[in-house]
């Protein structure tokens, strides 16, 4: 049967209705706006049961709600089994907290870190041979971050912290581990310039792109790449404005990733270009777009404003095709490009763009999925999609109105918490009690047992009741009055139990 196409009237019909699945999410200020610092925080829209997930057993969570619509079982029994976001709704008005979080296909939440900072680019990436949680965290001034990469274990506790270097603080944009041991990232430093050229003063204030390589374990820099040692200031499509006292963003580095042949492919949003630069001495191998490109460009291969560029085999790239800010598109894309290098010659392979003709004016992000389908974040909008090989939409989450996530992943991840799961007890209107269970980032949970006693030495199994989201409520025909809750795994083992709890 032939896949559905949803025109732009079915879509927003749909993507208010109903559905959900796992998702992580990692927030960001971003490109050419002043983000204020997390608190104070601006008014936030009206907190409904719609739009903020709530708890009993956790009441200290309360993360906004993403809702996913789609053809049924069309994610159904395939992988990776969840999205990984970073939702910043509490900085621009949203409903609910910021933080870190995690969701399954089906839309119960996973995990939720709630974060008083900025966090940003949450991910799941390889160090020391295991899986492990990757994000930014920070403050973010005039669009760029200041803060330090943070690599967490299965358990969700922290075990490394990456820092920049020369005097310099770990930028939101990227954080790309190497297998290697060495960790890409991206910083910011205000250095004097000449911007007569684009009408502004002979000695300006210019912020450079910089790119690092960091080794883990000792912090050491490897590598350090400059913009301006190798792109001048004429070279940016962002408007001067004299009469700002902000630095001048002329560049706007916002991802690096290595490239097949080892070298590094550097984005940078305000030359409209992606840069092949060598790992031994820093030069310019190649550009991509700009006004110095080496590639012509054939059909709908052009982009504006892009965010995210990976490569995928010697001569194919994926891109976020922002279009946007100010527009030279009608509508934000997901492009994946092909480059021939004799050629020089970039085409059109495929493209992603959502039936709501999304124009996203900063952040996002695309993946290519094992299956040939594509994974986007829609960045500023509050947005995530999946694709399949033909380029349909099988699969659309959204976050509340006034939220977004700079970077949005799907990947497989199992979560095994080194906190307790927690429990609370309430009275039922049959003279017994309800329990409210959950245990937060735990990914192995399939039931839970309940026991129950008159003190804490005669404690016995009172119910067991199939794990139904991030909390199970259970009814159970005892009133304590205390309580413990198992968590248990496929094969009945025990997982892990809660404290006592005394109703």
């Amino acid at each position: 049967m032939r896949p559905t196409r949803w025109n732009r009237r079915q879509f927003l019909g749909a993507s208010l209705r109903g559905g959900a699945g796992l998702v992580l999410l990692a927030g960001a200020g971003y490109l050419g706006y002043r983000w204020p610092r997390p608190s104070p925080a601006p008014s936030p829209s009206p907190i409904t049961p719609e739009a903020v997930n709530s708890f009993v057993s956790r009441p200290d969570l309360q993360p906004p709600r993403m809702v996913l619509t789609g053809r049924p079982g069309a994610r159904t029994g395939r992988t990776p089994r969840y999205i990984f976001l970073a939702p910043k709704g509490y900085t621009t008005g949203g409903p609910g907290q910021q933080g870190l979080m995690i969701v399954d296909l089906e839309g119960h939440l996973v995990w939720f870190q709630p974060s008083s900072t900025f966090t940003m680019g949450l991910d799941v990436q390889d160090f020391q041979g295991q899986s492990h949680l990757t994000w930014w965290e920070g403050d973010i001034v005039n669009g760029y971050g200041k803060g330090v990469g943070v690599i967490a274990d299965s358990t969700y506790q922290r075990v490394a912290t990456v820092h920049a270097q020369n005097g310099l603080q770990a930028d939101l944009h990227e954080f790309t581990l190497t297998p290697q041991g060495t960790a890409l990232i991206t910083a910011y430093d205000t250095v004097e310039a000449d911007l007569s050229s684009l009408g502004g003063p002979r000695r300006g204030q210019v912020l450079e792109g910089v790119v690092q390589e960091i080794e883990v374990a000792t912090q050491r820099l490897l590598f350090e790449w400059r913009s301006l040692q190798h792109v001048p200031v004429e070279d940016t499509y962002q408007k001067l404005q004299p009469s700002t006292k902000a630095p001048f963003d002329y560049f706007h580095v916002n991802s690096v990733a290595v490239a097949p042949d080892g070298d590094l492919l550097i984005s940078s949003r305000n030359t409209w270009s992606v840069y092949k630069v060598s790992r031994q001495t820093g030069q310019v191998v190649w550009r991509l777009g700009g006004k110095h490109s080496t590639f012509s460009f054939g059909p709908g291969a052009r982009f504006y404003w892009q965010h995210h560029v990976r490569p995928h085999g010697p001569a194919q790239l994926s891109i976020f095709d922002n279009g946007a800010s100010p527009a030279m598109e009608k509508q934000s894309r997901a492009i994946v490009l092909s480059l021939n290098e004799t050629a020089a010659r970039v085409t059109l392979e495929r493209q992603y763009t959502h039936p709501a003709e999304l124009l996203v004016p900063n952040q996002g992000s695309v993946e290519l999925l094992p299956d040939g389908g594509a994974f986007v974040g829609w960045g500023a909008q509050p947005y995530v999609s999946e694709f399949d090989p033909n380029g349909e939409l099988v699969l659309d989450g959204r976050l509340p109105a006034d939220d977004q996530s700079y970077r949005a992943f799907v990947r497989d991840w199992v979560g095994r918490p080194s906190e307790p799961p927690a429990l609370a007890v309430g009275s039922n209107a049959v003279g017994g009690s309800t329990v409210y269970v959950s245990w937060n980032g735990a990914t192995e949970v399939v039931a839970w047992q309940i026991l129950a006693g008159t003190g804490p030495g005669t404690l016995e199994r009172v119910a067991r009741a199939p794990r139904t989201g991030f909390e199970t409520a259970i009814s159970v025909n005892s009133s304590g009055p205390y309580f413990v809750a198992v968590a248990l795994g496929r094969a009945g083992s025990e997982l892990g139990r809660s404290r006592l709890q005394r109703a």
